[in-house]
């Protein structure tokens, strides 16, 4: 459905508040006079010697390698054609935008009142030791190509006329797995372009290196075919020109054409054209906001039909976001003196690859859609695909150094993927090791809900990078068509039905009967409720025919929490089960206990809780530093749920005085070293501030971390179960697909710490 656009609307988007759409941010602090000092004159002075002494200081000491500038003329604005600079500067200012929120690259947008080609080049020029990259934006063909090529030759920082090369490489990328799904080569086919501006030409020279024969093509603008025999050819037109006379309009293109690419005007095209194409014909209607065929028209006109466009509201959206941005990050991040043809084809069998991996449960939300899969109707992702960034900048930087226009080298690809999630606030620093730590001895996860969607998908890409080895539990038939429908690949992924394991579900039932028989449970009832899945599973990972239990998704805490209790139960060493919640932040990780099984503890319950948290907490890697919170700093208030958490304070001291820990204290105060130093300097955190919240009851830790996941823009991580005698992990209600591989990873680290590994 087309997102309505009210006049009204935009314009107020741009002039409420600040007008426009950015700003200049500070990155160091400004607060007093030494700060202003060191920014200006005369600290300013040492860096500028630095760079004087050795010019490629500039990238050390400004923020020149992070920042790229949008250049326009306003000849070519969108659709609106030569508006002048000024009325394109809102565009110039959008494409910042997207920069800085998809590959967190900074912009500035410079309008250039300047339509002579060689004075422009000129101006452009002279901008290099400002940026670290130019976008050329909105300049009309055919100005544009000696714009572009003449400032490639003569700069020595990436350069790309996004019009020309976003379109040719997102298009180019769908084109390679529009013609994987029709089963067609593409130095067989034969392609029709219609339009000969800047895109079209750079989308069919692009093409070409992607292995279209140029004798297979050709190309339509409005006089019609671009024949060898026209009079006054362009050096453009000519190379692309047909050498036969035996066609003259577009009809006479599309006969047995196999792919008809439209970079030209809306509704252009018939359906009786499009029925003269080959079986299978693949249309590329891009002009924008009217494609040259409607899409409901062309896809009732044939059902064989796969069909793209430049909207947002049909399938198969050929959008420049999916490229430039981080092109250009890529590209930065190497110090690239160029974007060449070998980063653009890197890009976009990258994107081409990306379409083929199972869709995150982020874009099935973002896009109201649970059914992208690959195939007719998902040629490429779409813009909001969180994982673009990490595919395509690692493939453009490592294509820039194998093609030698690199000057700088990237060699821990792991730790260049960390980055670049942060610099668009996706912090996985956390994650990310447990995922290295899963991969390098993955082992089996059962999974009690295995007929739902998120958990096939989950466990296709948990399957695939080798996080663990998924056991799917539940009706066959329901899970092969829910893989077929999904396009999934999870051949050899054990698929077990307990209704169809009768031995299973007596040895099974035989064994928790033991286990609870004096708990009033019979043996009837001990068969019946291993037909429970959760049952079931727990059975698996108690008896080792699985490592460690995945269940929650669809059902309540309790009901799951209970039959794991029931058949793993809790480890010897301790005399319960606590709830936690890594809560990934802006300002890091920080660990909130417990949210999801105790009540209301008493003090020696909290001490418990406190103990098992500190425990999961060293589990990854960090630190432990404890606040026993309360709405008192200290004693600074009465009542029970101070007294009992000072008193938990005190205890948990005594017993792990190896541990940083502290209370009882507010929230903020447990956060705020300033605060802590100015009026708590006793304070054990005073110095470094708490990462570790144990709250005084289930109330305020479970209305804390939702609270935080759902206004604080923090990824809630769990709930993670503490104190099992073997791996159980139980998912929130609801979780993402992503959420699921996390809980995966920690529950493969958890088997293999039961391992002794």
């Amino acid at each position: 459905m087309a997102i309505k656009i009210r006049k009204e609307d935009a314009l107020a988007y741009h002039s409420q508040g600040s007008p426009g759409k950015i700003e200049v941010v500070p990155t160091k602090p400004l607060s007093s006079q030494l700060d202003l000092a060191l920014a200006y004159s005369p600290g300013v002075a040492e860096p500028c010697l630095e760079i004087a002494a050795k010019k490629e200081n500039v990238y050390k000491y400004t923020a020149k390698g992070n920042l790229v500038a949008v250049i326009s003329n306003g000849t070519a604005v969108l659709g609106l054609g030569d508006i002048g600079p000024e009325a394109g500067k809102p565009v110039m200012e959008g494409k910042g935008v997207l920069f800085k929120k998809f590959a967190g690259i900074d912009v500035f947008d410079i309008e250039i009142d300047e339509k002579d080609p060689k004075k422009l080049i000129e101006i452009i020029k002279s901008l290099e030791p400002t940026f670290g990259g130019i976008n050329l934006e909105d300049i009309k063909a055919p100005e544009c190509f000696e714009i572009e090529q003449s400032l490639k030759e003569k700069m020595k920082i990436p350069v790309m006329h996004d019009d020309q090369h976003g379109t040719a490489i997102i298009s180019g990328a769908a084109l390679l797995n529009a013609l994987e799904v029709v089963g067609k080569k593409i130095e067989e086919i034969k392609l029709v372009v219609n339009g000969a501006g800047a895109a079209a030409v750079s989308c069919t020279r692009f093409y070409i290196s992607l292995g279209v024969r140029r004798e297979n093509l050709i190309m339509v603008d409005i006089d019609g075919v671009i024949r060898h025999d026209r009079p006054n050819l362009t050096p453009i037109h000519s190379e692309f020109a047909y050498a036969g006379n035996d066609m003259n309009n577009l009809t006479d293109a599309m006969k047995g054409a196999d792919v008809f690419l439209g970079l030209s005007a809306g509704n252009v095209v018939s359906p009786e054209q499009i029925l003269l194409m080959a079986d299978n014909p693949i249309v590329f209607a891009l002009a924008n906001p009217n494609p040259e065929i409607d899409y409901d028209l062309a896809t009732s006109t044939r059902e064989d039909i796969i069909m793209a466009t430049g909207r947002s509201d049909f399938p198969n959206q050929v959008n420049n976001v999916l490229g430039f941005p981080y092109i250009f990050r890529g590209a930065l991040d190497v110090r690239a003196t160029a974007i060449n043809e070998e980063m653009k084809l890197a890009t976009a069998q990258a994107i081409a690859q990306l379409a083929k991996e199972p869709v995150p449960e982020i874009v099935n939300k973002a896009y109201g859609d649970d059914q992208l899969a690959f195939g007719r109707k998902y040629l490429i992702p779409k813009p909001l695909d969180p994982r673009l960034i990490t595919t395509i900048a690692p493939a453009v930087a490592k294509a820039a150094m194998d093609s030698g226009v690199a000057q700088l080298e990237i060699t821990d690809w792991e730790a260049y993927q960390l980055e670049l999630q942060e610099r668009i606030g996706i912090d996985q620093r956390l994650m990310s090791r447990v995922i290295a730590r899963a991969k390098k001895n993955p082992k089996r996860v059962v999974f009690a809900e295995a007929d739902n969607t998120k958990i096939l998908k989950a466990a296709q890409l948990i399957n695939d990078e080798r996080i663990g080895d998924p056991i799917l539990l539940g009706n066959k038939e329901t899970i092969l068509r829910l893989i077929e429908e999904h396009s999934l690949d999870l051949g050899g992924v054990p698929i077990i039905d307990p209704f169809e394991e009768p031995e299973k579900l007596q040895q099974f039932g035989q064994v928790l009967y033991e286990k609870r028989k004096r708990k009033g449970l019979t043996p009837f009832e001990a068969q019946k409720q291993m037909r429970d899945r959760t049952y079931f599973g727990a059975m698996m990972v108690e008896l080792g025919e699985a490592d460690a239990l995945i269940s929650g998704l669809t059902k309540d805490y309790p009901n799951t929490i209970l039959p794991a209790l029931h058949v793993i139960g809790v480890n010897k060493e301790v005399d319960r089960v606590a709830g936690m919640y890594i809560m990934n932040s802006d300002k890091g990780p920080y660990f909130f206990a417990d949210t999801t099984v105790n009540v209301d503890p008493t003090a020696d319950q909290l001490v418990e809780i406190i103990g098992l948290t500190a425990d999961a907490v060293k589990f990854f890697d960090l630190e432990p530093r404890i606040a026993v919170l309360s709405y008192s700093n200290f004693g600074s208030a009465k009542g029970s749920t101070p007294s009992k958490t000072s008193l938990a304070t005190a205890k948990a001291k005594a017993k792990f005085p190896e541990l940083v820990i502290e209370g009882e204290m507010q929230a903020n105060v447990a956060l705020n070293e300033v605060i802590q130093k100015e009026n708590y300097p006793f304070s054990a955190l005073a110095n470094k501030k708490a990462n570790t919240l144990i709250f005084p009851n289930l109330s305020s830790g479970n209305i804390a971390y939702k609270l935080l996941a759902e206004i604080g823009n923090a990824e809630a991580i769990g709930p993670i179960l503490l104190g099992m005698n073997k791996p159980v992990h139980i998912l929130q209600l609801g979780s993402s697909i992503r959420e699921i591989i996390n809980m995966v990873a920690i529950a493969v680290v958890d088997a293999q710490s039961h391992d002794g590994l």
